[in-house]
């Protein structure tokens, strides 16, 4: 099993990537979305903004691929923290900032 351990610089990815290893040994960490591949899952892992942290999704050119991967695809995602609630249309948190809108809602 290949999981892809999204790095878009707002996490503690050491930690993420120690603890997938329980699972399996191969834990690829990404930094740009053409970098994704074909895993068998993806794990998106954030502490902080939600616009700085879509916006670094956006500028590392994860947005697309993550969308074909999990929505068209249906590749497993464990989004945790920021990477569950980038799931939602927008987020209120200092603005308004469009999510990934996977599911309708706000946080």
């Amino acid at each position: 099993m290949t999981i892809a351990l999204v790095d878009y610089e707002m996490g503690n990815i050491r930690s993420i990537r120690n603890a997938l290893r329980i699972i399996t040994e191969d834990v690829r960490i990404v930094s740009t979305g053409s970098e994704l591949g074909s895993p068998d899952a993806i794990v998106v892992p954030g502490v902080g903004s939600f616009a700085d942290g879509m916006q670094n999704l956006r500028q590392q050119g994860f947005v697309e691929p993550l969308t074909e991967l999990v929505i068209n695809e249906e590749t497993p995602y464990l989004g945790i923290c920021l990477g569950l609630q980038f799931l939602a249309d927008y987020s209120t948190e200092r603005g308004v900032h469009d999510g990934l809108g996977w599911i309708s809602g706000e946080v």
